[in-house]
C-alpha cells in the first residue's frame, strides 16, 4: 500500500516536471528528412547533448544544464565513414545549425536543414573558419553575438523570398532555425528541390562552404562564403524535378568545371553540360542532369558525394557521360600551399607506358583507371549505359604557353599528361588512360580532347571569343570588372564563355552521331 502511494505521488509530479522543462527540439532534412542521425548540441561552454533522429528526421532533448548560444551538427554516417572533412574517403552527410538564445522551461526549435547549414557557413566565413564543420569541431563561441546571423538570414530571405510566399510564408518573419518544419509543409515541399553539399577547401583539403543547388543543379548559393544567394526560381525547380523523373531518358554529366553549370552572375562564363540540353529535340524525351562540380578530379567528384546526388535519378536505359581529367593531374607534391592536399585529396595516377595502372600500395582508388572503372560500374549496376570522354582542351602550345599568342609558335596540343620530374610519385598520359579504359571495359568513348584541339586550331583568330576572355568594362558582366584572370587580357585557357559552350555541346552531339553504341540517342538530337 504504501508502495502504491508513492507511485501514485510521484506520478502527481510528472506533469509539472515536464511542463517546467527546458527542450530543444527540431527536424533534421535535406531533400527528405534524415533518418538516424546523430544529433549534437554544444553549449557556450563546451558542454556536450547527443540523441539520434526518429524516422521522420525529428529530434528532442532535455537542455536545461546548457548555456547559449548552442552549436547543432547532424551526421548520417556513409557507410563506413562519419567524417564530415576528409574528401579521400566517401564523406558523411553532415549539416550544421545555430541556436543563439533559450527560453527556460519552454520547448525551444532548433531545425538543422541545408538553410541552416548555409547560416553556419557565412558566420564560420565572417569568424575566420574554413566552413561550417570547422566551427562545428573548433568554433569559439565566445565570437559569437546576437546579431551575427542577421546578414546571412537576410540575404536567405531575399534569394527565397519568392518560394517562401508561394510556400505560405512572410519572409521578412521566416526564421529557417526556430520556424517549425512539419511533414509536408511548405518548407519540406521548398527543402524537395534543394541539393546540398559541402565544397573543397584547396590548401586544406577539407569541407570547406556550404554549396546549395536546385533540383536541375543550377546554383543557388555557394560561390563564396558570403554574398548574395541567387533568386531561387520554386515553380520552375518543382518543374524539373517532375521533367526528371517522367523522362524517358536521363543523362547524368559526370564532370568538372568545363562542364559545370554557372551562377548567372557569372555570366558568360558556362559549362558544355548547362547548354547540352539544347542539342536534344522539345519532344525526345531526354532530361540532362548536369551535376558537373569545379575543381572536382574523378575521385573526389565521389567521395564528396556529388556523384551520389545525381545518381539517385538513374534509371535503367539512362547515360551517365564521364568527362574527367583535368584535375586528376593535380599530382605535384612540390606545390606551394596546396600540394600536399592535392595529392591525397584530387590526384589520381595514369597508367604507365605499358598501360598498367600505377598506385601507391595499398590504395588502388588513386589510379586513375580504377577510379573511372568505379562509375562504369555503377551506371552498370544502375541499367545505364556509362560513355567515357576524354576531356576539352587547355589552348596551350607545345612550350606549355597560351597559344596563338604574339611570338607563341605553334598552336593548341594536348597537355593532358606528366613527365618524370620531382614531386610526381609517377607519371603517364592520361589522355592514352581513358582510351585503354574505354577500350578494357567495352565502353563507348568521344573524344572530346581530339575535337576541341581541331576546334581551336580552326579558330586561332577568335578563339577567345569561345574560351573565357571577358572585356572587363563590358557593363553586361560586372563579375569581370575586377577579376585579374577571363578577360582580354589575361584570357583562362580552360574554361568557355557561353559560344564556347554551346560550340562545344554541338561538337559532342557530332561524335554520339559518329559512336554507334550510341544509335539510340541520335533520334533524339535536333536534326
Amino acid at each position: 500500500m504504501q508502495y502504491l502511494l508513492g507511485l501514485s505521488a510521484l506520478l502527481s509530479c510528472l506533469p509539472a516536471i515536464a511542463g517546467s522543462a527546458t527542450l530543444l527540439e527540431g527536424t533534421v532534412i535535406a531533400d527528405t528528412p534524415l533518418s538516424g542521425a546523430t544529433v549534437t548540441v554544444t553549449d557556450s561552454r563546451g558542454k556536450h547533448l547527443t540523441t539520434r533522429t526518429r524516422s521522420d528526421g525529428r529530434y528532442s532533448l532535455h537542455v536545461e544544464g546548457l548555456r547559449a548560444p548552442l552549436t547543432l551538427s547532424a551526421v548520417q554516417p556513409n557507410g563506413t565513414s562519419s567524417s564530415c572533412l576528409r574528401s579521400d574517403v566517401p564523406r558523411a552527410r553532415c549539416m550544421a545549425s545555430l541556436r543563439l538564445t533559450l527560453q527556460k522551461d519552454r520547448v525551444n526549435t532548433a531545425n538543422i536543414t541545408p538553410f541552416t547549414d548555409r547560416l553556419v557557413s557565412e558566420v564560420a566565413g565572417e569568424l575566420g573558419y574554413i566552413g561550417p564543420q570547422q566551427w562545428v569541431e573548433h568554433g569559439d563561441p565566445a565570437k559569437l553575438n546576437a546579431g551575427i546571423l542577421a546578414t546571412p538570414l537576410a540575404r536567405f530571405r531575399t534569394g527565397m523570398g519568392d518560394a517562401l510566399r508561394q510556400s505560405g510564408f512572410d519572409p521578412d518573419t521566416l526564421d529557417p532555425v526556430t520556424t517549425p518544419v512539419h511533414q509536408d509543409d511548405g518548407m519540406t515541399r521548398i527543402l524537395s528541390v534543394i541539393h546540398h553539399n559541402r565544397n573543397y577547401d584547396n590548401n586544406s583539403g577539407e569541407a570547406g562552404s556550404t554549396v546549395l543547388t536546385d533540383s536541375a543543379f543550377r546554383p543557388i548559393v555557394g560561390l563564396q562564403n558570403s554574398g548574395p544567394w541567387e533568386p531561387f526560381d520554386l515553380r520552375r525547380a518543382l518543374a524539373d524535378r517532375q521533367a526528371i523523373r517522367r523522362a524517358k531518358t536521363r543523362i547524368l554529366v559526370v564532370s568538372d568545371s568545363t562542364a559545370a553549370t554557372y551562377e548567372a552572375s557569372r555570366l558568360p562564363r558556362m559549362g558544355w553540360g548547362q547548354v547540352f540540353q539544347q542539342q536534344f529535340r522539345a519532344d525526345s524525351g531526354v532530361v540532362v542532369l548536369n551535376g558537373a562540380r569545379s575543381g572536382r578530379s574523378s575521385r573526389d567528384f565521389y567521395n564528396e558525394g556529388w556523384y551520389q546526388q545525381m545518381a539517385r535519378d538513374l534509371r535503367p536505359g539512362d547515360y551517365v557521360f564521364i568527362a574527367h581529367g583535368h584535375n586528376d593531374q593535380n599530382c605535384d607534391s612540390d606545390k606551394a600551399i596546396r600540394g600536399a592536399a592535392d595529392v591525397q585529396n584530387l590526384c589520381t595516377w595514369p597508367n604507365d607506358a605499358s598501360g598498367t595502372p600505377q598506385f601507391p600500395p595499398g590504395k588502388p582508388e588513386t589510379a586513375f583507371q580504377h577510379s573511372l572503372e568505379r562509375y562504369i560500374t555503377l551506371a552498370r549496376a544502375a541499367g545505364a549505359t556509362p560513355v567515357l570522354f576524354t576531356p576539352t582542351t587547355r589552348v596551350k602550345n607545345r612550350a606549355g604557353k597560351t597559344a596563338f599568342q604574339q611570338g607563341a609558335g605553334d598552336g593548341v596540343v594536348s597537355s593532358h599528361y606528366t613527365v618524370d620530374k620531382p614531386g610526381y610519385r609517377y607519371y603517364g598520359n592520361y589522355i592514352d588512360t581513358i582510351k585503354q579504359t574505354a577500350r578494357r571495359n567495352h565502353v563507348p568513348l568521344i573524344d572530346l580532347e581530339q575535337q576541341t584541339i581541331d576546334f581551336a586550331n580552326a579558330h586561332a583568330s577568335d578563339w577567345m571569343d569561345y574560351w573565357l576572355a571577358v572585356d572587363p568594362n563590358d557593363p553586361r558582366y560586372p563579375w569581370y570588372k575586377t577579376q585579374t584572370s577571363g578577360i582580354r587580357s589575361n584570357p583562362d585557357t580552360t574554361h568557355f564563355q557561353e559560344k564556347g559552350a554551346e560550340a562545344v555541346a554541338s561538337i559532342v552531339a557530332g561524335q554520339i552521331r559518329q559512336t554507334p553504341e550510341l544509335s539510340a540517342l541520335v533520334d533524339m538530337l535536333k536534326h
